[in-house]
Formats: structure tokens, C-alpha cells, sequence
């Protein structure tokens, strides 16, 4: 077992970089960046993105100085099921890319534009996949997860994840409503947040006149 020292540390690491993560996302940080150094935001993504990969390397390091005791391993059919979910989340993540301004996304799109603008540049849009779930990147992350072996010190890891996926899409969906207004209350209205729902799925007719 992880001892209660180990646990704080794992907890506030991981803490540290949900909420330093969250404030580098929000529009408060991007306009106070716009007002006050606007020359800086073509490149804000790219430094975002930049930022938050660095940041791993701590959480990384906690995870491997205090391994945990395995509590859970797939075997059997249950290796065969769980790892076909995670090739299955892999498969659809790639899938995604394509629907995706990814230049955008990285940032290199706002650096060749000289683009200082806090809004996103594209146009509100719903893919295949999001007809069915409104936040598709973090289900498959959580179907990644929850497939794996688990220690004790990966079990705290997997449960402060999908807390942040939790808060972190309803923070993200702050920004989109402010981006997007009445036309993304009703697609959440209509489509489930992380887990998609039978009942909650859009028809592809339905999601063109949602965005008409």
C-alpha cells in the first residue's frame, strides 16, 4: 500500500497541474494576455500546448518514484475485451483527427495568420462522433483508463481523471456557449457530456439543421 504521505503528494501533484491547466485554458487568462500583451497571443496555443506536455513530466515522475501495489490485472477473456475497447478508443480518436482543425489546434494556424484573437477561429460544427457524445477526445480517453491494469497509485490517478474530464468539460463548455451561444445550449440539450447515451444522439438531418 501507498503510504498517507505518498498519496498527498500523487493528489497534489496531479492537483497542481489540473488547475494550473484550467487557468492557462480559460478565457479570463486569454483576455488578460489580449489586453495586455496582445503581440503574444498568435502564439498562446502553441505555448499552451508546449506548457502542458512539459507539465507531465512531474506527474510522470510521482507515478514511477511511488508504483503502488497491483490491485487489478486483465486476464483471459477480460484481456481480449478490455483490450479491444482501448484499440477501439485508439481507432475513433485517430478517426476524429479528421474532422479537426488541427493547425488550429497546435497553434501554427494563429502564428502564420498573426491572429490575437481570444475566440477559437472555426465555426460551431457537429462531427459523426459528435452526434453521439459531445466531448468524444475525453470519453475515449476514459474508455483508455478504465481498460488498463491498475495499481493502488494508478486506481487515485484513473478516479482524479475522470474528476477532471468531469470538471474540465464543464469548463470548456463555459467557453463554447460564450463562443456559440443558443446554438450550443440546444446541442447540449440534445447530446450526452462524456458517456454517450441512446437516447441522446442526433440524427445526421437533425445535426445539419442544428447548425444552420
Amino acid at each position: 500500500m501507498i503510504d498517507t504521505a505518498a498519496i498527498l503528494i500523487i493528489i497534489g501533484t496531479f492537483l497542481s497541474y489540473f488547475v494550473l491547466h484550467s487557468l492557462l485554458a480559460s478565457l479570463m487568462m486569454k483576455r488578460w494576455l489580449a489586453k495586455y500583451f496582445p503581440s503574444l497571443m498568435p502564439y498562446y496555443r502553441l505555448m499552451f500546448n508546449i506548457t502542458a506536455l512539459v507539465m507531465l513530466l512531474p506527474l510522470m515522475f510521482v507515478m514511477f518514484i511511488y508504483p503502488g501495489e497491483q490491485l487489478w490485472q486483465w486476464q483471459g477473456l477480460g484481456f481480449y475485451f478490455s483490450t479491444g475497447l482501448a484499440i477501439s478508443a485508439v481507432i475513433g480518436f485517430i478517426y476524429s483527427l479528421k474532422f479537426y482543425d488541427l493547425t488550429e489546434f497546435t497553434g501554427t494556424r494563429q502564428i502564420k495568420e498573426r491572429n490575437n484573437s481570444v475566440e477559437d477561429q472555426e465555426h460551431f460544427k457537429i462531427s459523426p462522433l459528435h452526434r453521439y457524445v459531445r466531448h468524444p477526445w475525453y470519453f475515449f480517453a476514459l474508455v483508455l483508463i478504465w481498460t488498463r491494469d491498475a495499481s493502488t497509485t494508478q486506481l487515485l490517478v484513473y478516479l482524479m481523471l475522470t474528476g477532471y474530464f468531469v470538471i474540465g468539460s464543464k469548463m470548456e463548455e463555459q467557453k463554447l456557449r460564450a463562443y456559440h451561444g443558443v446554438v450550443y445550449r440546444k446541442y447540449q440539450e440534445k447530446v450526452a457530456g462524456l458517456i454517450p447515451l441512446p437516447w441522446r444522439v442526433l440524427t445526421k438531418a437533425e445535426a445539419a439543421k442544428l447548425i444552420q
